[in-house]
C-alpha cells in the first residue's frame, strides 16, 4: 500500500469491461445468494472450499452490480450501492488477505472512495481469474 488517501481506481469501463451484463449478473448473483440462505440447493455438492472468499466474491459482485447500476442515477441505485460498498469494506478489514489490490479499505474516504474500491477490488479480481467462484 502506498501513502497516499486515495486510491486511483481504474475507470468505470475498465474496471467492469468483463462483468456479464446486468440482467445476466443479477440473475446469477439472485441464484448464488438464494443458494448462499439455502432457500436453494446449489449446482455443486457441499459447502465451497474456502467459504470466506466465497462470501468475499458474492459481497464484491453484489457490490459492482450495485456501484454499475448506480452509474445510471437516481438515489435509489446510489444508495444501494453505497450500502453493498461498505459490506465489502466491512468484510475486508476482517479478512485483509483477500484483498486483491493495491489499496486497503481504509485507504478510501467514505461516499465516492468506496465505489471506487469496489472498482479496484472487481478489477483485480476479474484479472486473478474470479477466485471464490
Amino acid at each position: 500500500m502506498t501513502g497516499r488517501t486515495e486510491p486511483g481506481a481504474p475507470p468505470v469501463h475498465k474496471a467492469y469491461a468483463d462483468a456479464p451484463d446486468l440482467r445476466r449478473e443479477m440473475h446469477q448473483l439472485l441464484a448464488l445468494g438464494a443458494e448462499r440462505d439455502g432457500r436453494q440447493a446449489g449446482p455443486v455438492s457441499g459447502p465451497p472450499a474456502d467459504p470466506t472468499a466465497a462470501e468475499r466474491a458474492w459481497l464484491l459482485r453484489r457490490a459492482a452490480l450495485m456501484d454499475r447500476m448506480a452509474l445510471g442515477g437516481g438515489p435509489g441505485p446510489a444508495a444501494a450501492a453505497a450500502e453493498t460498498a461498505e459490506q465489502l469494506v466491512r468484510h475486508d478489514r476482517r479478512h485483509p488477505g483477500l484483498v486483491a489490490g493495491p489499496w486497503y479499505p481504509d485507504a478510501t474516504t467514505p461516499a465516492p472512495g468506496r465505489q471506487h474500491y469496489v472498482r479496484q477490488e472487481y478489477a483485480a479480481w476479474t484479472a486473478a481469474g474470479r477466485p471464490g467462484t
